[in-house]
């Protein structure tokens, strides 16, 4: 990935990506919200508060995948230097914890009818909780020090510390008694729901998965804007912040 770790090189190739999975996304949404709004059958348990579950899984996914991407980054930062690794991580972290609060209040919307409240201390419900304040916490971290690079270094630690929590919330169905229904799709026997929702689930998937790719590009491609804005003000103050500093007078001139 170091051929990809130069800025410019990572603009340009992000320039030519980002219109292409832009629409990607647009059409896989379009669809995805058809199927799910319209052509899928209420469940004949849950009734039409099945149609939260196409924006609550994808949005579950995407949260774990995200901070899975944000570890990933971290370790790269810190190992490997890779230049664009902490722009990544600190640009997903944002997404990823957008996302989990979707995850979260579309829970407890689905919640409150199936289960009869809106919040129960269950393992997957807690642990998800515990992955938003992970997320609160990485971007409150990197913006403790005045030392940018500490600040960095402290909350890429944090990131790789709390990485266990995704395979927690992965399986704390498993583990645990919990209110929380067990994988129903990624299954050794095959998924567990019926096609007509598997469909438009995975179709919202795919759909989550792409806007995610394209609101990265965007907030990586601004990151090193501004950084490249920064450096360029930098540059033109630093002649005039010379120019204008007062030499001392030897003393015959005095």
């Amino acid at each position: 990935m170091h051929r990809f770790a130069n800025p410019t090189r990572f603009m340009r190739l992000s320039g030519v990506v980002l219109p292409w999975l832009t629409a990607a996304t647009l059409a896989a949404l379009a669809i995805g919200l058809v199927m799910a709004l319209v052509t899928a059958p209420p469940d004949y348990q849950q009734g039409e508060t099945v149609r939260i579950m196409f924006i609550h899984v994808p949005a579950a996914w995407i949260a774990m995948s995200a901070y899975t991407l944000v570890a990933a980054a971290s370790a790269a930062a810190l190992i490997w230097r890779h230049p664009l690794a902490e722009i990544a991580a600190r640009s997903a972290a944002p997404l990823g914890a957008g996302f989990t609060l979707i995850c979260l209040v579309t829970g407890s919307l689905w919640g409150a009818p199936m289960w009869g409240t809106w919040w129960v201390w269950d393992a997957r419900l807690t642990s998800v909780l515990i992955l938003f304040f992970l997320y609160l916490g990485y971007m409150a971290l990197g913006q403790a020090f005045d030392d940018p690079e500490r600040g960095s270094r402290a909350s890429s630690i944090l990131a790789l510390a709390g990485f266990i929590n995704v395979p927690i919330i992965k399986y704390s169905v498993d583990w645990w008694n919990t209110l929380h229904q067990p994988a129903s799709i990624m299954r050794l026997d095959g998924p567990a729901i019926d096609p007509s929702i598997l469909a438009p689930l995975l179709v919202m998937a795919l759909a989550f998965t792409l806007l995610f790719g394209v609101l990265l590009l965007l907030r990586m491609r601004t990151a090193l804007n501004e950084r490249k804005i920064r450096a360029l003000r930098l540059a033109a103050a630093a002649p005039a912040a010379s120019y204008s500093r007062p030499t001392s007078l030897t003393p015959s001139e005095a």
